[in-house]
């Protein structure tokens, strides 16, 4: 009622709206059509021309995170499936143009491969995995079975797409292979050492100060490496965050509630005085469940495990805090057990256990016959624990040892084995049920006896109280009337001293927002459409609020000057300072040129392309390389590398042995070239026509500020 009612209430202003908006089409009748275009609405991108509707991308996704048991955030989700579906396309394209079609053949034949088909006595005939049955068994639930099909239908779907991507890949690589004379090569070329004279100018030794960098240098190295400086749309913003905390008071005010609940209090029992433990903390809410395990010192709360352990049975001790709560912790028992147990077992599964399997037909009254059975026959004779287990545990992880389970601790078996194995006394044989089935436990050995307890454990969380919340809302909500008043977020955090922290480069399917964490409200208002540079908003997030002003946009396409000029200035730097280096090594030999540069010849030995390191200047590729090709005793000059400009005459070049065989160096340079397939696909991509509009058709990204 009340929504009719809310409806009612703004009936005139909805019906002004789609006046206006009536009117709008009027006025620009492509957007009428543009409205009522289903492929405009329903698509989220398009891969060479060939869309990818919302259908296919939503029943992608929801594949997606079915099979990854939504262990992968949606937008993470959403990043993959985007990515599945273009290679898909890629691949489908490519392996059209090439004449190959991956078909129904093709996916029944690699299912026939599949271990866990091959192996299900379902599709078998007298123990071998039979085509027909198989063949038979997908026609049936074609027919029958529609949710098991559609199940089928999406893992062979991926059967499919796995086929492309290993067809593509196989065909890349076959083009891709190497010769033996490749091989021959690759290895005189890695191993030919060279020796020689050089003079070496570095780039340090010309002063930063000498060289200017403009904008327009900048743009214009941008724009000649073009495919390099490619970058997604990206904001930047800053925050302040308000966050709810208790002060002091609140704390204070906790511990005297807590307090409180020590002792007697009318009709109500205090923990002091209670035996029902987790009525007492169901009543009084405690905000942890009762923990009745033994626990020893180092388990225990450490703030106050000196005083549990010197403490005795009914003792309560609090309210004390431990990180996010007060608690009073009272002992109910006192023990003396060991920290680890040696045992062996027997499991015996039942139908419905979890070690059960198609081969288990025991019920559980059964199971439980047979290893009392079992039990009898061991406490009668022990000797025979380890061929028993070796014929009737299900635990084949240990039946070939005797079911011998070794050492463990405390906590490292499921309780009911545990409490079994830790309460008992050596030599002990018992039978104890888990969800696993029947265990015949031998205790063989038990060691480091010391001092346990048991507590009954209440707690509260500490948490701002009512005025302390309403009071960091109207701090945040000051903080950002203030910035819509035209004050700056730097300023206004200083005078207040808060912290602005920044969030860059955020793309539109991101979910973290710096130390934030996953906030997409801040995401989707960042890319939100007509939003400028300066724009604010508060919002509600876990635990408190956040003041966020967007401080950067950064549109799709080539990157801007301004981000770009800490990435280009050090290569602009050295290629002006290579000019003016370069200008120097004036001279027809190297004694020339170190006269001219007032240098010393240096001397080289030995270096070869497989280490391309000079001795004194260091990593030097680009120069070795150089070396390996120029010829001997001539002067090769103003040759640029990674840290200066060389002018060298090879005096000496002396060739590796030959090899027997190149068979070595040719497979590598094969399988170095097959690694490639990735890179294949990369520029095959890179080359494609992908409009990708995921964030702004599906997730309303982009769309206009509320």
């Amino acid at each position: 009622m009340a929504v009719l009612s809310k409806i009612r209430e703004r009936s005139l202003f909805l019906i002004l709206v789609i006046g206006l908006a009536l009117f709008a089409f009027v006025l620009d009748p492509s957007t009428l059509s543009d409205f009522f275009n289903s492929s405009k609405i329903n698509e989220v991108g398009e891969v060479n021309g060939e869309s990818i509707s919302r259908q296919e991308f939503a029943q992608a996704l929801d594949n997606y995170r079915t099979q990854t048991g939504n262990r992968v955030s949606e937008m993470q989700s959403a990043k993959n499936v985007w990515e599945n579906l273009v290679r898909q396309k890629i691949y489908d394209s490519q392996l059209e143009e090439a004449g190959i079609t991956v078909g129904e053949a093709d996916i029944l034949n690699d299912l026939y491969e599949k271990e866990f088909i091959k192996n299900d006595p379902r599709y078998q005939t007298s123990g071998v995995f039979d085509k027909e049955k198989f063949k038979e068994f997908l026609a049936t639930i074609r027919a029958e079975d529609g949710e098991q099909w559609k199940a089928w239908g999406e893992y062979m779907s991926n059967v499919k797409s796995a086929l492309q991507k290993t067809t593509y890949d196989n065909l890349v690589a076959a083009g891709l292979g190497a010769s033996l004379e490749e091989g021959k090569a690759e290895y005189f070329s890695e191993n030919t050492k060279m020796s020689g004279d050089l003079v070496y100018l570095p780039f340090t030794s010309v002063a930063d100060s000498l060289v200017q960098i403009t904008k327009g240098d900048v743009k214009k190295y941008v724009d000649a490496h073009a495919s390099e400086f490619e970058v997604e749309a990206s904001r930047d913003i800053s925050f302040v965050k308000f966050e709810i905390k208790a002060t002091p008071e609140d704390e204070n005010s906790i511990k005297a509630e807590v307090a409180k609940l020590i002792n007697d209090n009318g009709n109500d029992k205090g923990l002091k005085n209670t035996a029902d433990y987790v009525d007492f903390l169901e009543y009084n809410k405690s905000d942890l469940p009762l923990n009745d395990n033994i626990q020893f010192k180092g388990q225990v709360p450490q703030v106050i495990a000196d005083t549990l352990f010197n403490g005795n049975v009914g003792d309560v001790f609090g309210p004390y805090k431990d990180q996010e709560f007060f608690k009073l912790s009272k002992i109910t028992e006192v023990l003396e057990i060991p920290d680890s147990v040696k045992a062996r077992h027997i499991l015996i599964p039942f139908i419905g256990s979890n070690s059960a399997t198609p081969e288990t037909k025991e019920t559980e009254d059964q199971a439980k016959a047979k290893a009392d059975s079992i039990a009898d026959i061991v406490k009668k004779n022990n000797s025979k624990f380890a061929d028993l287990a070796k014929e009737f545990s299900q635990d084949k992880s240990n039946a070939d040892k005797g079911g011998d389970l070794d050492w463990f601790s405390y906590n490292r078996m499921v309780p009911e084995f545990r409490d079994y194995s830790f309460n008992n006394k050596k030599g002990d044989v018992g039978v104890v049920k888990t969800m696993f089935g029947f265990h015949v436990i031998e205790i063989q050995d038990q060691k480091n006896f010391q001092k346990a307890i048991k507590l009954a454990t209440y707690a509260r969380k500490i948490e701002a109280s009512e005025e302390t919340e309403n009071n960091i809302y109207q701090n945040a909500e000051t903080f950002a009337q203030a910035i819509s008043a035209g004050g700056k977020i730097d300023a206004l955090a200083k005078e207040k001293s808060l912290t602005v922290s920044p969030a860059m480069g955020l793309k539109e399917l991101d979910e973290n927002v710096g130390t934030l964490g996953a906030e997409r409200q801040i995401i989707t208002w960042a890319f939100s459409k007509d939003l400028e540079i300066g724009d604010y908003k508060r919002f509600d997030i876990d635990g408190g609020y956040v003041v966020a002003t967007l401080t950067g946009v950064t549109e799709k396409g080539l990157m801007s000057v301004d981000n770009a000029i800490s990435r280009v200035r050090p290569i602009l730097t050295n290629e002006k300072k290579a000019e003016i280096l370069s200008a120097k090594l004036q001279g027809t030999t190297l004694t020339d040129i170190a006269t001219a540069t007032k240098q010393s010849v240096r001397k080289f030995s030995d270096i070869t392309l497989k280490s391309p390191t000079i001795t004194g200047i260091g990593f030097e590729p680009k120069v070795v390389g150089a070396m390996l090709s120029a010829k001997e005793n001539e002067v090769k000059n103003k040759v640029v590398g990674d840290r200066g400009v060389y002018a060298f005459v090879i005096t000496k070049r002396e060739l590796p042995a030959d090899l027997p065989n190149y068979d070595t160096y040719r497979k590598r340079l094969a399988n170095q070239r097959k690694n490639q397939t990735y890179n294949m696909y990369q520029a095959v991509k890179k080359a494609s026509d992908i409009d990708n509009n995921v964030g702004k058709t599906y997730y309303g990204v982009g769309q206009a500020q509320q």
